[in-house]
């Protein structure tokens, strides 16, 4: 048996914004599985931030997607038909499977997930890589304690949002940074301390009015201007987490430095990068930690799902850049 399966390919790189002349969407036969594999019909692409940089052909964490290459993407689905030993079908499971209808995949970086702990697209977000980046960088990295402050950018995101919340639940007081009046208020709905709106401007000051006694904990999902106003207004000992820069991702020059870095010197602070990837081993012990709150109603894990199928990516992932999306960004197959 063979399943037809669209999927979406990188046909050249993008000067700036991706557009359709960036992509190919083509139709493929995806063959029975053999000794050791399995087909994964695919019903969720997670849609992230991280995936405009591996459009670029430069030197990174990752290798890019190379010309002509089906676009990385993780998302989840369910085993149709199987000769792995540690899947059967019927088996919901998440995985780097890219932008396509059906998979076929040798189960290495293959999850199962229980449907009985939280629906798929929550295993996509709060329970996904969004979650763990959010708890081990604020965990590992930003290193917060109750009775600091947290600022986090992109707080209604997949990432933020689940930031935000988890330092809520540490008794931190917590700063959010949006975009527009729908996502502040759905912040503050969550029980954040103060929320700014970044489309107000001057978010020096913004950051100075919300946190008048300093930042012990910077939490950078967007790079640029939101930066350098938390650079300028750090408490002493202050740990910056870098763990994205989307502000700039469509850019076609680099962008200037942080202007303020030296207040790393001033506050004794510390500026750190990671990636969620360096976790993989303990991606258990975040998944407890972010279950027991959403069972005790202390964190919401929230989606946003966009149809359009696989057909529908190339827009899709400009949502992302455009905000459409309240907490995690998918894509319904």
């Amino acid at each position: 048996m063979t399943w037809s399966s669209q999927e979406v390919r990188l046909a050249q790189r993008p000067a700036g914004r991706p557009d359709d002349s960036t992509w190919e969407i083509a139709t493929t036969e995806v063959p029975d599985p053999g000794p050791g594999e399995l087909v994964v019909r695919l019903e969720l692409i997670s849609l992230d931030p991280a995936m405009r940089g591996w459009l670029n052909d430069v030197r990174s964490y990752i290798p890019p997607v190379g010309i002509g290459e089906v676009m990385r993407a993780f998302a989840g689905g369910t085993v149709v038909a199987s000769q792995h030993e540690d899947f059967a079908v019927g088996d919901t499971v998440t995985g780097t499977f890219g932008v396509r209808e059906h998979a076929l995949s040798d189960g290495r970086g293959v999850t199962k997930v229980d449907l009985d702990v939280a629906p798929l697209a929550t295993w996509l977000g709060a329970l996904g890589m969004p979650g763990m980046t959010a708890y081990f960088g604020l965990e590992d990295v930003g290193r917060a304690q109750p009775g600091e402050t947290v600022l986090v950018s992109a707080a209604a995101g997949a990432v933020g949002s689940v930031v935000a919340q988890l330092a809520l639940a540490k008794g931190c007081r917590v700063i959010g940074v949006a975009g527009g009046p729908d996502k502040v208020a759905w912040l503050r709905e969550l029980g954040l301390h103060e929320v700014i709106d970044r489309r107000d401007g001057d978010l020096l000051r913004q950051v100075r009015r919300a946190a008048p006694d300093g930042v012990d904990v910077y939490f950078d999902n967007v790079g640029g201007e939101l930066l350098d106003a938390a650079l300028a207004n750090l408490a002493r000992g202050a740990r910056i987490a870098i763990c994205g820069a989307i502000s700039t991702y469509n850019e076609e020059r680099l962008p200037e430095g942080p202007r303020r870095y030296i207040s790393l010197l001033v506050f004794r602070a510390t500026m750190q990068g990671f990636l969620v990837m360096d976790y993989l081993e303990r991606y258990p012990e975040g998944v407890a930690a972010i279950s027991e709150l959403i069972r005790e109603g202390r964190l919401v894990a929230t989606e946003t799902t966009l149809d359009g199928g696989v057909a529908g990516f190339p827009q899709a992932l400009l949502g992302l850049f455009d905000g459409v999306n309240t907490g995690k960004l998918l894509l319904a197959v």
